[in-house]
């Protein structure tokens, strides 16, 4: 168990309400990361964890219930919690959002590694099963007038819905993570990438370098669409890629040609993080989605014989 060495904060905008969002950062003696909602008069423990998940619909991962406390887009934050190797801490929040800073992990990855790091390591959950999920799975839970409206934008954006991630057993040392996504849009393309994480300093070097300034992405036509869903109101050239209608370009610069599917890891290895330790085994993720990164974690422990936690 790691936690960090003193209190701090971080500040910024919901990238979807795009309201002013502040958090303090605590130390935490004991295992678990825990998110309270100080801005709501009935404040209780938020677990950031796989089976508190409650809402991974228009690209994100929220903790809680949508009709009760929740937080929203804790998957960058989770990212660089992850690769620090912090598993304890208290995030008070006065928001439902977590800042969306640059839109990556990186700013939050730089803070962590500034404010320092006390203790062991998180335990290790070992896959010994395979376990899969396609998207199909992915929707049995959404409404079917949510699911049509998805459909329909799918079918005009001319993206294929036949993903899946999976989870398997490797040697034992390490998460490796290879993503690939497939988009119509020119500038996107298909893209694979992937990054191995055995929690050493070299791999922990390797993400900040090649991984952690990854951008979320989106193209200007669906921006509407969220923004009658009262999301997307935070978003700005400065923490979304903003692919053009056209889609043969962006309107802001990328770091990376396939920042993309970088960012698609970023979004996974985060995720993975609600499990509660580090996950090892060979994550695939060919376009994944939040949803999809849930639904892995809740099927691998639905049976124990699909994993082993190693303690140390």
């Amino acid at each position: 168990m790691a936690t960090f060495k003193k209190k701090f904060e971080i500040n910024g905008v919901g990238i979807h309400s795009g309201a002013p969002v502040r958090m303090v950062v605590r130390p935490r003696k004991a295992s678990g990361i825990v998110f309270y909602r100080v801005d709501l008069d009935k404040n209780f423990p938020i677990d950031a964890i796989y089976s508190n998940v409650g809402e991974t619909r228009f690209r994100n991962t929220t903790i809680g219930q949508l009709n009760g406390p929740h937080v929203k887009t804790i998957e960058h934050f989770m990212a660089a919690l992850h690769v620090v190797g912090v598993d304890s801490a208290v995030v008070e929040i006065d928001g439902a959002e977590v800042p969306i800073l640059d839109g990556s992990a990186y700013e939050f990855v730089e803070k962590f590694l500034s404010v320092g790091v006390v203790g062991g390591k998180p335990k290790k959950i070992i896959v010994k099963k395979e376990v899969i999920v396609k998207s199909a799975d992915a929707k049995k839970n959404v409404p079917f007038l949510e699911r049509a409206k998805f459909w329909i934008l799918n079918k005009l954006a001319g993206r294929k819905t036949d993903g899946f991630v999976k989870l398997s057993p490797n040697d034992g040392r390490a998460l490796n993570i290879t993503a690939t996504l497939v988009y119509p849009e020119k500038i996107i393309g298909a893209q694979s990438f992937s990054y191995k994480y055995d929690g050493t300093k070299k791999s922990r070097d390797v993400f900040i370098r090649d991984v952690a300034r990854a951008r979320t992405f989106g193209k200007i036509s669906e921006w509407e669409t969220l923004k009658r869903h009262g999301m997307g109101r935070g978003a700005s050239e400065h923490n979304v890629i903003a692919v053009n209608a056209t889609g043969d370009g962006t309107l802001n610069k990328l770091y990376w040609a396939d920042e993309f599917v970088r960012h698609k890891v970023v979004d996974a290895f985060g995720d993975m993080f609600t499990s509660g330790g580090i996950i090892i085994g060979d994550l695939v993720s060919n376009k994944g989605s939040h949803a999809m990164n849930n639904l892995v974690l809740r099927k691998l422990f639905s049976d124990p014989e699909n994993y082993e936690i190693v303690e140390k």
